[in-house]
């Protein structure tokens, strides 16, 4: 994929995880709703400012254990009363009784692969390359004790002047523009 040319957004360095978290929150009572926080480790209070609640990989959980108990009974269905039927003490060829336990471990091993695959899918890794490496202090920064909230350009709201101006109100050490 070609890189694509123009500006990403702006990038506001803070000191603090309380900085962060309150020009995150102002930025979102101002419209902004494309922005991203980055920091060197968990900040809950951040991703309640981003207003980050709603995922898809319980979804993506429950489908993989509804394929996982499907598969696990139409394999047990096909093996033991068309292709390889056994009359084992006079019992029925489909004992659904038997099917319980192979059934519920394929549920668990379908439902944790697609939770494990499907969280990597929606969070789009692997990502080799993003467009916040390229900015000062944040390859540094951003892994030891610095924090940064970057305002996406695709915010219908964003504008280069207007968003730099809300972005400098606040106690941030730097605000720099990050291209593509």
């Amino acid at each position: 994929m070609p890189p694509r040319e123009g500006i990403y957004g702006l990038l506001a360095e803070f000191n603090t995880p309380g900085e962060l978290v309150h020009a995150t929150e102002e930025a979102h009572r101002a419209g902004y709703r494309r922005m991203e926080c980055y920091t060197p480790y968990p900040v809950e209070q951040a991703a309640e400012a981003l207003h980050f609640h709603k995922t898809r990989v319980p979804l993506v959980c429950l489908l993989g254990g509804l394929m996982g108990v499907t598969t696990a009974f139409l394999m047990e269905t096909w093996i033991n009363v068309w292709a390889y039927p056994l009359n084992i003490a006079g019992r029925p060829l489909f004992s659904w009784p038997a099917f319980i336990i192979p059934a519920y471990e394929w549920t668990i091993l379908f439902a944790g692969f697609s939770a494990a695959l499907g969280m990597i899918a929606l969070n789009g890794l692997p990502q080799l390359y993003h467009p916040v490496f390229n900015a000062p202090n944040f390859r540094n920064g951003a892994t030891t004790d610095k924090f940064f909230l970057c305002l996406e350009a695709v915010d219908p709201k964003f504008s280069i002047s207007e968003t730099r101006t809300f972005l400098e109100q606040f106690p941030a050490v730097s605000v720099v523009e990050v291209d593509h």
